[in-house]
């Protein structure tokens, strides 16, 4: 019993950081241009999180909860390790400074439960993975065609910049927006948290999915604050309408996602939506390659990191192997050390060229 509520707790710990990391931004381009006040977007980021767990939760929960590994394996001790991966993953990610997406931390954690066990759903996980590849080229080609199209009617109409009449009304527009991208954070990540729950059969979906929407929200409200500054700030410089159409765009593709039962990574959708507009407003330029070489690394090393230490954790608690245990080891530190390797010559390069 002590198990089951020490993974029910660390769940909603999890949950509430969802909120806070992925729900509070998604309001930041409407905070940013001064279309809402801050408590509000927060309560309209933590609101909108709520409804879209609540209202299309359950499919993306079904995935993670049996849709990767046999329901078979899943007990009480697996969801503690499942969600102890994810968390720790994020945390140690948080401690370095590497931003990660939560649905590829726990996506990666569940594999590495059936790599251990030898029993995995291979083809969900490869279709999960497309999606994941899928999501942000479709953001970036939607946003860059978009960003096109704005570009023209803001010369055509230059009161569409967000002057006079127009503001208003273009505000309420990206308020709208980030609205439903919050909507879509909730529908696709609450799952994040429950679904090991729920395919444990420690909670039933309809109850763990209206518990993980109230700690979503929350988390929202509570700690969202910082990244909703953030998130403001960093895209302040687009207009409003190329604003509604980062989020726009990010919010239906998750939406879209959510409705096939696909975790995707929410950030990096529009992430890839800010650099298609970019490129539609100024072409390719060098900092737009470092973001899209930063996408890259985040999703390759978020599932892969979260997948190492859940393969850990029942090697050395649910079925003890210490072979595999010092192979692991063994890889992590190799790996530590030929990157330190690799940085210390290449300082070294560099300063024997100066």
């Amino acid at each position: 019993m002590l198990l089951a509520y020490t993974a029910i707790a660390i769940a909603l710990f999890f949950a509430m950081n969802i909120g806070a990391s992925g729900a509070a931004a998604t309001l930041g381009p409407a905070y940013g241009s001064g279309a809402v006040k801050k408590q509000l977007a927060l309560l309209l980021a933590g609101l909108g999180a709520m409804l879209g767990a609540v209202i299309g939760g359950g499919e993306v929960v079904k995935t993670v909860g049996e849709g990767i590994i046999p329901q078979s394996i899943f007990s009480i001790e697996v969801a503690l390790v499942i969600l102890l991966s994810a968390t720790l993953t994020l945390f140690l990610a948080n401690m370095i400074g590497i931003p990660l997406s939560t649905s590829e931390v726990t996506i990666g954690a569940v594999v590495g439960v059936g790599i251990a066990f030898q029993a995995l759903h291979v083809n969900n996980v490869l279709y999960i993975v497309s999606f994941w590849l899928l999501v942000p080229v479709a953001a970036f080609l939607i946003c860059f065609i978009l960003g096109k199209t704005i570009q023209v009617l803001e010369r055509r109409w230059p009161e569409l910049k967000g002057k006079g009449v127009w503001k208003k009304w273009l505000a309420l527009l990206l308020v709208a927006t980030g609205f439903i991208e919050a909507f879509s954070a909730g529908m696709n990540n609450v799952a994040n948290a429950i679904g090991p729950l729920v395919g444990a059969g420690i909670i039933a979906q309809t109850s763990g999915i209206w518990l993980g929407a109230v700690f979503v929200a929350l988390g929202a409200l509570i700690f969202g604050g910082k990244v909703l500054e953030t998130n403001g700030k960093k895209i302040i410089s687009f207009s409003l309408l190329e604003g509604t159409a980062v989020s726009g765009t990010g919010g239906g593709l998750v939406i879209i996602a959510s409705v096939f039962g696909i975790p995707v990574p929410l950030t990096q959708a529009t992430t890839s939506g800010i650099v298609g507009i970019g490129c539609a407003r100024n072409g390719f330029q060098l900092w737009q390659k470092g973001v899209i070489r930063k996408i890259i690394k985040v999703w390759i090393v978020s599932p892969i990191l979260s997948l190492v230490m859940s393969y850990s954790l029942i090697q050395v608690f649910l079925h003890p192997n210490p072979y595999m245990v010092v192979i692991v080891l063994a890889i992590i530190i190799a790996t530590i050390g030929t990157l330190s390797l690799y940085k210390s010559v290449k300082l070294e390069q560099q300063t024997v060229q100066q």
